[in-house]
């Protein structure tokens, strides 16, 4: 009777611990959703912005001085986007790293849970797609930016109040490209490195239990073949 009792105390313990992970998994993947969207828009607000500016400075009134806008603007939305890119990626790592090793600890037909958050990381070209992705960066963020201040400079109406605003100006966008460049996650990822662990691998979160499995399915919809 006790053994009863404690195998039906395990079994509690694990659908809550299940429920428990499940409910953040979804939380954190909807929380990194919302913030791929909003980091998507700021790309198009900035592409906006540059024109807006271009706009104004090519009117037939000459003034120059609204070029200064266009920098802050840039690293204002370009800052940002760093910031919601770099929640995303620490989700993501979370989710790989955490969330994923804790529920395939609950045996061998867990070892493939959640394999996608490392799987899509694995592929051949993805250092010249994040090298890509630098540079389109770059260009919208903190290129114009320069320009814009260069642009300034070689015009003959530069004014000494706004000509220091224009050197802080390109010291902190050069100061944000630099950022952004360390930012920039270019390491090649292997399938070794970044793929399921062993189904051995234990984890304190998740207690050992065979039910997991009913998660896994579900997940994979493919809870007919269970």
């Amino acid at each position: 009777m006790r053994m009863s009792r404690t195998s039906e105390g395990d079994l509690a313990g694990g659908d809550e611990m299940r429920t428990v992970l499940l409910a953040e998994y979804e939380a954190l993947k909807a929380e990194q959703k919302s913030r791929i969207t909003l980091r998507d828009r700021l790309v198009y607000t900035a592409l906006a912005a540059l024109a807006a500016t271009l706009a104004l400075v090519l009117q037939p009134v000459e003034r120059p001085n609204l070029m200064l806008l266009l920098p802050l603007v840039c690293v204002v939305l370009g800052w940002t986007h760093l910031a919601n890119d770099q929640k995303i990626t620490a989700i993501g790592g979370y989710l790989r790293d955490h969330l994923a090793p804790a529920l395939r600890s609950g045996g061998p037909r867990a070892v493939g849970i959640l394999a996608w958050e490392s799987l899509h990381r694995t592929t051949r070209l993805r250092r010249l797609d994040k090298c890509t992705q630098l540079a389109v960066d770059l260009m919208i963020f903190a290129v114009p930016s320069l320009l814009a201040t260069a642009l300034y400079w070689s015009t003959d109406n530069v004014r000494p109040n706004l000509l220091v605003v224009s050197i802080i100006e390109a010291v902190v966008t050069l100061g944000f490209a630099i950022r952004i460049v360390i930012a920039a996650d270019l390491r090649g990822t292997s399938v070794d490195d970044q793929g399921p662990r062993d189904s051995g691998e234990r984890n304190d979160l998740t207690p050992d239990h065979p039910d997991l499995h009913l998660f896994t399915c579900a997940t994979a919809g493919r809870s007919s073949t269970c």
